[in-house]
């Protein structure tokens, strides 16, 4: 289950941190992810370029942002820059309003090429959020997962302030440890807020779940 559309609990045949999570990480951060673009993600990053260089901000990335709630609320929280919402389905960013901020906004891309076009590009974040979910919480599912796959290196050189949430404890401890292997530094903490951003968050604490909360300057 790649994305969970309820709050039921995340349920996994794996136990704890994936066994081969530190070979698949030191694999992906010593070989170069160069699988060809797909065209409607290039089209759509060279679009977006256009706009991010006539704003000449400070950028934000709302990765996996579904139905652009968080993007949303970022955009209110960082009046000094710009948010681009990412998120591969259409038909959640479809659900979105029309803007009524002009300092972010929405696209249907593919992130395993969008962020490697941002590096390309010389991009350097301010900040990048990954607010749930993207778990794939299945033992064999591990190279699906963001820490383990292998557009990682792409994340890390982005930079910038990592912000990670998720209720599937295990996903932030593992990108913990891979980032720990790339000689980053994080912090771990539980989350908590008076208010939520995302459908997901409203879902998750309404059913009496916890989230956890990683940080990280990326280097």
């Amino acid at each position: 289950m790649s994305e969970l559309g309820n709050s039921r609990v995340i349920t996994s045949n794996q136990e704890g941190v994936h066994k081969d999570l530190e070979q698949v990480v030191l694999k992906h951060l010593k070989h170069a992810f160069r699988k060809p673009y797909q065209a409607h993600t290039l089209a759509a990053f060279k679009e977006c370029e256009k706009w991010v260089e006539q704003q000449g901000k400070p950028i934000i990335l709302d990765s996996c942002c579904g139905v652009g709630e968080s993007t949303y609320h970022l955009a209110k929280k960082h009046p000094e820059a710009i948010i681009l919402g990412l998120d591969k389905s259409a038909d959640r960013l479809a659900k979105h309003p029309q803007s009524i901020a002009d300092n972010y906004r929405l696209l249907q891309v593919n992130l395993n090429d969008f962020w490697r076009l941002a590096v390309d590009a010389n991009w350097h974040l301010s900040h990048h959020y990954l607010l749930y979910p993207n778990p794939w919480p299945k033992a064999n599912h591990l190279q699906r997962r963001w820490h383990g796959s292998a557009v990682f290196p792409a994340i890390l050189a982005l930079g910038g302030e990592l912000e990670l949430r998720s209720n599937w404890f295990t996903y932030i401890h593992e990108f913990a440890r891979a980032l720990e292997l790339a000689k980053q530094s994080c912090h771990v903490e539980t989350f908590v807020s008076e208010t939520s951003i995302t459908p997901f968050e409203r879902k998750y604490w309404a059913s009496g779940q916890k989230s956890l909360r990683l940080t990280a300057t990326l280097k």
